[in-house]
C-alpha cells in the first residue's frame, strides 16, 4: 500500500470519527497491518502530524490552482472555498476542520501539530490577503481577518452540525463583508 493511500484513508477516519479517535479504532480500520504501520508511524501523533502535513499540502496545491484559474474573479477565488467545502461534505469530507479540532486538542503552541494548525491557518491568511491586494481593498488585513474569522467558525460549526446550510450561510456572510469593504473603498459607507 502507498503512503498517501494509508494519508488519504487516515484522513478520511480522522474527518468522520474526530481527531482523538484511538489508536485501535485508527489501526483497525486501515487497510494496513498495525506492525507494517508502526514501522513508518511509531506512534498515533506521528501518523495525526503526517495526515494534517499531507492535508495542508492539498490545500496549499487547491489554493495555487484557484489563484492561477483565470476564468474566475478575484471575488469568485475568495468564495470558491465555500463552494469545494460543500462539495466535500457532500462526500462526507470535512477538509480545514481537523486543523481546527488539532488547535483545540493541541493547544500546547509549542507542540508540532498546533503548529501545523497554525501553519494552515496563516496560509489560508495569505491565500486571502493576496487577493483582497487584487481587489484593491481598503484595510485588507481587517478585511482579511474578517473573512478568516468566517471560515473558522464555519469549520468550527461543521466539526457538530455537519451541514452544508453553514456553508451556505457562511458564504453569505463573507459575500456581505466583501460588499461592504468594496463600498467603504468606493466611498459609500464614509
Amino acid at each position: 500500500m502507498q503512503r498517501e493511500d494509508v494519508l488519504n484513508q487516515a484522513l478520511s477516519l480522522l474527518e468522520n470519527r474526530g481527531l482523538l479517535m484511538s489508536e485501535a479504532t485508527l489501526n483497525d480500520n486501515l487497510d494496513i497491518d498495525p506492525e507494517r504501520l508502526r514501522v513508518f508511524w511509531p506512534t498515533r501523533n506521528d501518523l495525526l502530524y503526517d495526515c494534517l502535513r499531507y492535508h495542508g499540502n492539498q490545500i496549499d496545491i487547491w489554493q495555487r490552482r484557484v489563484l492561477l484559474d483565470d476564468s474566475l474573479s478575484c471575488e469568485d477565488k475568495l468564495l470558491a472555498r465555500y463552494t469545494a467545502l460543500a462539495e466535500r461534505v457532500r462526500e462526507n469530507r470535512f477538509p480545514g476542520c481537523l486543523f481546527i479540532a488539532a488547535s483545540s486538542a493541541f493547544p500546547d503552541t509549542d507542540h508540532p501539530i498546533h503548529q501545523l494548525s497554525r501553519q494552515q491557518k496563516q496560509s489560508a491568511f495569505a491565500f486571502t490577503t493576496e487577493l483582497l491586494r487584487e481587489l484593491d481593498i481598503d484595510d485588507c488585513d481587517m478585511v482579511a481577518r474578517q473573512l478568516e474569522l468566517i471560515l473558522e467558525g464555519c469549520l468550527s460549526k461543521l466539526l457538530i452540525s455537519r451541514s452544508t446550510g453553514d456553508i451556505d450561510t457562511a458564504r453569505r456572510l463573507a459575500e456581505d463583508v466583501l460588499t461592504i469593504a468594496r463600498c467603504r473603498k468606493n466611498g459609500a459607507l464614509s
